[in-house]
């Protein structure tokens, strides 16, 4: 520190450089943790959606069930690892947060941590729902479709584990990540970039998008399926647009 109080940059790098150590060692320890617990890890949770008696599918009615194949030696083991790893992130995703909070927030005045801690919050919250739409709604949804379509009736499908657990990871952080649209609108409208009447007028191109990206996702054709998915990230669009900030309106004084 230097003769006037203020932190040198070497200071800065040092209470970096514990921050990221804090957090890799509770993403580890999470991680040996969910690690240890493999029956809960797969069986009641990342393999859930695989089986007939998950509650999406009781809930529309769905006779549905996968069976899944490994076809290489060390798939086993590394994807027991890898998924360990990442539903440790997932878990302690808030903590990672409050960390670069701490960091940042020596440099905001007092009006600014109370705003930045707010979105900090927010965007955590927003994470969480996202995974949790990806995994209860959307990945069901997809794998249901997939395990049913073939180009061929001679042509059986039949699913590895890998394949399974790549087109999981990819629906679930996707979607946490785009449930994160929300924060950077008030990003952008905090710093004057984005007003809400903006958002308002290219609401129908909007939806368009949603559509699309809606279709993407659920490539079945089935219109409950593209309703489900298009709601939820139409319902994000509308929440932007509440949270962005109007235009000023310029008051002529005489």
């Amino acid at each position: 520190m230097s003769e006037s109080g203020e932190m040198t940059f070497w200071d800065h790098f040092d209470v970096l450089r514990k921050s990221i150590f804090r957090i890799v060692v509770v993403v580890l320890a999470a991680a040996i943790g969910l690690f240890a617990f493999k029956d809960f890890l797969f069986d009641g949770l990342i393999l859930a959606p695989s089986r007939g008696d998950f509650f999406l599918y009781k809930w529309i009615g769905a006779d549905f069930s996968l069976s899944l194949v490994n076809i290489e030696v060390t798939a086993q083991f590394m994807i027991h690892m890898k998924m360990a790893f990442l539903c440790a992130i997932v878990l302690t995703f808030p903590y990672v947060i409050f960390m670069v909070w701490r960091f940042i927030a020596p440099a905001l005045y007092e009006n600014e941590k109370k705003k930045v801690g707010k979105a900090f919050l927010f965007a955590s919250a927003l994470f969480y729902v996202g995974v949790t739409i990806g995994y209860v709604l959307i990945f069901p949804l997809m794998l249901n479709f997939f395990a049913d379509y073939q180009v061929s009736a001679a042509v059986p499908n039949m699913f590895s584990l890998s394949s399974y657990i790549s087109l999981l990871t990819s629906m679930v952080l996707t979607f946490g990540i785009v449930f994160e649209f929300p924060t950077l609108v008030a990003l952008l409208s905090a710093l004057g970039i984005l007003k809400r009447e903006w958002m308002k007028k290219y609401r129908r191109h909007a939806i368009c998008i949603v559509v699309i990206l809606a279709a993407v996702i659920t490539p079945s054709g089935d219109p409950f399926s593209l309703a489900v998915v298009a709601l939820p990230l139409y319902l994000l669009y509308e929440f932007s647009v509440y949270i962005c900030k109007p235009e000023k309106v310029k008051t002529i004084e005489n």
